[in-house]
């Protein structure tokens, strides 16, 4: 099954900016020529190697598969449940999951939210973005940088960024005016118990999250709680951290051996809205 196209252009030519559209039911094209296809799994590969730093980059397949094992454990279930609440709130058209990754909040969105709602995801991590197609037909899933996203200025009334990197001038562009953003970063307490087996002194995170230019704060949301994951999940949510580079074989064994972790799971939901100019 194939994505809905709806009928204004809403990709970009990653190469000459100019509008992309359906040129045959599997493939894209702008008026200079430049064309793109549709993977079998439906997603628009939207990187083209010239900006590429990597071969693949992104996230590695190890790398997803960790992430992949822990969510869908549901550790995370209360965050995401608690998104998708704030997006429907809202009822946006036209919504981007900013670094989406294989899908997971995708999912969740359309779980809670109406179904009258376009989704759209975007990552840098092509095998990342298969998974996420694959899995949620009705979405529109692209591989592109957040550095040059290519869709077209003001279509998105809601953009949503899980911890995912961003380009706050790429943010303004493609959101309408008045439209949203809602971020997902780590509260003070988040992950402390992991922290303490690399840190000698664990420091707590801002409450606040940062408010990138151009955007005002209207709503924080703090989801706190505690989970206990196995030795397994234990290391596949240390995989997820940008700490885990510090993690010697000897800290993550020392991870796995303990006979009961809980772990305190702290999450800060800040709801922005685009400035007027």
């Amino acid at each position: 099954m194939h994505q809905a196209h709806p009928p204004t252009p809403c990709y970009l030519c990653p190469i000459c900016a100019a509008p992309l559209l359906n040129s045959s039911a599997k493939s894209y094209a702008c008026e200079n020529n430049h064309n793109f296809d549709l993977a079998k799994e439906g997603y628009l590969n939207l990187l083209p190697v010239q900006f590429k730093h990597s071969a693949e980059p992104g996230d590695n397949k190890p790398m997803m598969q960790a992430r992949r094992e822990f969510l869908e454990a549901g550790f995370y279930e209360p965050m995401a449940k608690a998104v998708a609440m704030m997006i429907n709130a809202s009822q946006p058209k036209h919504l981007l999951d900013l670094g989406c990754g294989e899908g997971y909040y995708s999912r969740a969105i359309a779980a809670h939210c109406s179904n009258t709602m376009m989704l759209h995801g975007v990552d840098i991590a092509k095998f990342a973005v298969a998974a996420a197609a694959k899995k949620q037909a009705n979405g529109r899933f692209i591989v592109a940088s957040s550095n040059r996203l290519p869709y077209a200025d003001q279509y998105f009334d809601f953009v949503l960024r899980v911890f995912a990197p961003s380009n706050d001038d790429e943010l303004r562009r493609v959101l309408k005016p008045s439209g949203l953003l809602l971020t997902v970063t780590p509260g003070p307490r988040h992950l402390w118990q992991l922290k303490e087996f690399i840190y000698a002194d664990v420091n707590e995170h801002a409450l606040d999250s940062v408010v990138p230019e151009g955007f005002e704060r209207i709503d924080t949301q703090r989801i706190s709680y505690k989970i206990a994951p196995n030795p397994q999940q234990r290391i596949a949510l240390l995989q997820m951290t940008p700490f885990a580079w510090r993690a010697n074989e000897n800290v993550q064994q020392a991870i796995k051996d303990v006979t009961e972790l809980k772990i305190e799971i702290d999450f800060i939901l800040t709801l922005m809205v685009k400035a007027a100019v």
